[in-house]
């Protein structure tokens, strides 16, 4: 047992930088790298291709980069921890040997099964799980027939099994997002699940670097004293087999580690603070004392922590309509009276021909689209507004008929209109979030290496 471990995360999210992970792995001491690719949405994706292509269903981008670090981790020992599996794992896997086959290594893989539940709703279903909307308590009567994925937020100790095998690489799916840095730190230091302030720590740790390098000087409030954003370095916690942890990141790359980026991040996806509930424990956010230790340096300690709850939170994902945005460039003196006017005449032209949606958008980007009035007015004449117009409905040919409306008032409108560009725009499906708690007793998940 290592008295100290380095967890690093080299991804956020699918679609997180490509270099990051890589310049961990090939100038980084580490001897954990996380990458987390899925957010709620990305699982229903997933299902998609699937379903479409028996082959598809993982991030991709994941076999792309074990490709470029494969001989160097097998080289210096770093185990990955990864989602990357999606709602396929086992072709995941079967991609990266092949990969390894081609280069000639041996490397060892596991995969965490059991958090996608898609095909055991029916049976669930009849076993008296109800599949309550967590948030406002609709019946999952009203979607089940449109459901895409469903997916629970498994423990963390599969994780630690799956290191137990002796994996170089483990492929999960829906694990929760801090339990990819908490799992090696089970792993290694043998705690057990009444082991409340350890799993805390963990768990902090692991909420600490989910985003990447929003703890290191990512969309940091303070901005303008971030050293070379260009070369952001990527955080690392450096975990013990207690409740105090550092965070800190390459000495040679750009960014910045402080209390307050930290706090920036603790603060990220905040409901009660005094219970921040995950699938291995109960943390309480408002516990812990933090300490600049020197540059880019911060230290966690005194974290506290509770028992686990007894049930699962499942992810699902449905189909709840269509939507299509487009815009126009609206130029010239006046340009903001111009774009509220060239928005009522496409408005009223779609009401004129007795199209109304349930849902629709104006915005004026470049005036007060993100804010409104909330952070003042501005002062200056705008010489350009985009104008963004949006709808959503449950009628496919509506969004159609609203795409067929933007054009005609280039030449049917005020002056100055322009920038439409890339064709009408097209009908998209809506994929909508369903928070639902199972039972932790109807969830079995198991390990294969």
């Amino acid at each position: 047992m290592k008295k100290v471990i380095k967890v690093a995360n080299g991804q956020g999210f699918w679609g997180d930088s490509i270099d990051a992970p890589y310049n961990l792995v090939k100038y980084g001491d580490i001897d954990y790298l996380t990458l987390d690719y899925l957010a709620e949405v990305t699982l229903s994706i997933m299902q998609r291709q699937k379903l479409k292509n028996s082959q598809k269903g993982y991030a991709t981008d994941f076999i792309d980069f074990i490709n470029r670090v494969m001989k160097d981790i097998i080289k210096k020992d770093i185990k990955i921890i990864t989602n990357a599996g999606g709602v396929n794992p086992e072709v995941c896997k079967e991609k990266l040997l092949e990969l390894a086959k081609e280069l000639n290594l041996d490397i060892k893989i596991a995969i965490i099964k059991g958090d996608d539940i898609l095909n055991n709703i029916d049976l669930l279903l009849k076993e008296g799980v109800n599949f309550e909307n967590m948030d406002n308590k609709s019946s999952f009567n009203n979607i089940q027939d449109r459901v895409y994925s469903a997916n629970a937020y498994i423990d963390s100790f599969s994780i630690a099994e799956a290191l137990s095998t002796g994996a170089q690489i483990v492929l999960a799916g829906r694990v929760s997002d801090p339990g990819l840095v908490l799992g090696p730190a089970i792993h290694e230091f043998n705690w057990k699940k009444d082991d409340y302030d350890k799993l805390a720590a963990g768990t902090l740790a692991g909420h600490i670097l989910e985003c990447g390098a929003q703890c290191s000087g990512g969309n940091y409030t303070d901005w303008k004293n971030v050293p070379n954003l260009a070369n952001i370095g990527y955080p690392i916690a450096f975990l013990s087999d207690n409740t105090t942890f550092t965070i800190s990141k390459n000495p040679e790359s750009g960014g910045i580690i402080n209390r307050y980026t930290i706090i920036e991040q603790v603060l990220y996806e905040m409901g009660d603070p005094n219970r921040y509930i995950s699938p291995d424990v109960v943390v309480d956010f408002t516990s812990f004392n933090i300490k600049e230790l020197g540059k880019d340096r911060v230290e966690i300690s005194g974290v506290k922590g509770y028992k686990a709850t007894d049930t699962y939170k499942v992810s699902i994902n449905y189909f709840n309509g269509y939507k299509a945005s487009g815009q126009l460039t609206i130029s010239g003196p006046d340009a903001l009276e111009k774009a509220k006017l060239t928005a009522k005449i496409i408005w009223e032209r779609l009401k004129n021909s007795g199209i109304s949606f349930d849902d629709s958008l104006t915005e004026y980007l470049g005036f007060s689209s993100c804010h409104g009035n909330k952070i003042g007015i501005f002062k200056k004449e705008n010489n350009e507004i985009v104008l963004r117009l949006s709808v959503r409905d449950q009628d496919k040919n509506k969004i159609i008929r609203f795409g067929k409306e933007l054009a005609p008032v280039i030449t049917a409108g005020p002056p100055g209109v322009t920038g439409f560009s890339g064709g009408r725009p097209r009908p998209q499906e809506i994929i909508a979030f369903w928070p639902c708690l199972i039972d932790k007793k109807y969830i079995k998940t198991e390990v294969i290496s």
